[in-house]
C-alpha cells in the first residue's frame, strides 16, 4: 500500500503504522477478534439447519456467526480509531507528531488512512475465517452467491466507516476515553432509545437516518426487509457514508484550524 502512496505522505504513514503495530492493545485485538469470529462461526455453522430463504438472516442461520464476528470487528474498529487518535492528546504526543508532520492535511490523511487500513485487514481476516467455517461445517446450510459477497463487502465498508468515525471522534473530543464512551453510548444506549421513541410516536422511518441502523442494513443485505427501522442496503450505504464524511471531515477541518 505504501508503494502506491504519494512520496510526501509515506513518512507520515510509516509513523502511524509504527504507532499501531507497537501497541500491545493492537496485538491483543489482532488475535482476539479472529478467535471470537472463528468460535462463533463454527458453532452456528454446526448447529444450524438447512437454509431458509424466507427467514432472517437471508443468507441462512449458519451465517449468524459471520454477523457476530462482523459486529465485533466493526465496533472494535471504531474503538480502535478513537483510541489511536484520542491517545495523541491523552499522552500529549500530538505536538511531537505535528512537529515531524507539519502539514496538517498530511497528518490527518495518514492517521485516517492507517486506521482504515487496519480495520479492513482485521475485518477481512474475520470474513475469511467465517467463510472457511461455513465451507467446512455448513455446506448446504447457507446461501452462497452475490448476496453473501455483498455481505462481505458491506462488512468491510462498515468497518472502514466506523474506524474513521471513531478516529474523527478522538480528534474532535481530544480524548480516547471520551470518544470510545461516546461511540459505545450512542450505539448501545442512545440510538436504541431513539428507536423506541420513534416507534412510539409513529416516526419509525426516521431511524433509518441514524448510523447504527444504517450499519445494520449495510451488512445484513436483504435481511429484515419488513423492519420499519432499516432502509434498503443501497440507501443505508449512502447514510453511513454521509455520517463518516461528516464526522471524519469535521475532525480533519478542526485539526487544520485548531491549535494543538
Amino acid at each position: 500500500m505504501i508503494a502506491v502512496l504519494p512520496p510526501d505522505l509515506v513518512p507520515a504513514v510509516n509513523s502511524e503504522v509504527r504507532k499501531v503495530t507497537t501497541l500491545r492493545a493492537s496485538r491483543i485485538l489482532a488475535a482476539l477478534i479472529p478467535a471470537i469470529a472463528l468460535v462463533a462461526s463454527t458453532v452456528t455453522a454446526v448447529a444450524a439447519g438447512p437454509a431458509n430463504p424466507k427467514s432472517d438472516p437471508a443468507t441462512g442461520a449458519a451465517t449468524i456467526g459471520l454477523y457476530i464476528g462482523l459486529a465485533i470487528a466493526i465496533v472494535l474498529a471504531g474503538a480502535f480509531g478513537a483510541a489511536g487518535a484520542g491517545a495523541e492528546y491523552r499522552y500529549a504526543t500530538m505536538p511531537s507528531t505535528a512537529l515531524f508532520t507539519s502539514d496538517r492535511d498530511r497528518l490527518a490523511a495518514a492517521k485516517l488512512l492507517v486506521t482504515a487500513g487496519f480495520a479492513v485487514a482485521m475485518t477481512f481476516v474475520v470474513e475469511l475465517l467465517a467463510f472457511a467455517c461455513l465451507l467446512a461445517f455448513g455446506r448446504g446450510k447457507f446461501d452462497f452467491g452475490l448476496r453473501l459477497l455483498a455481505v462481505f463487502g458491506g462488512g468491510l465498508l462498515a468497518a472502514v466507516c466506523w474506524s474513521v468515525i471513531g478516529a474523527g471522534l478522538g480528534l474532535l473530543l481530544r480524548t480516547s476515553t471520551g470518544a470510545i464512551v461516546t461511540m459505545l453510548g450512542w450505539l448501545l444506549i442512545i440510538e436504541p432509545l431513539l428507536w423506541i421513541v420513534a416507534k412510539a410516536i409513529g416516526f419509525a422511518g426516521m431511524v433509518t437516518m441514524l448510523p447504527g441502523a444504517a450499519t445494520i442494513s449495510t451488512v445484513a443485505v436483504d435481511s429484515f426487509t419488513d423492519s420499519d427501522f432499516l432502509a434498503p442496503t443501497p440507501a443505508a450505504l449512502v447514510v453511513l457514508l454521509l455520517w463518516t464524511l461528516g464526522i471524519g471531515g469535521g475532525a480533519w477541518w478542526l485539526l487544520r484550524k485548531r491549535d494543538i
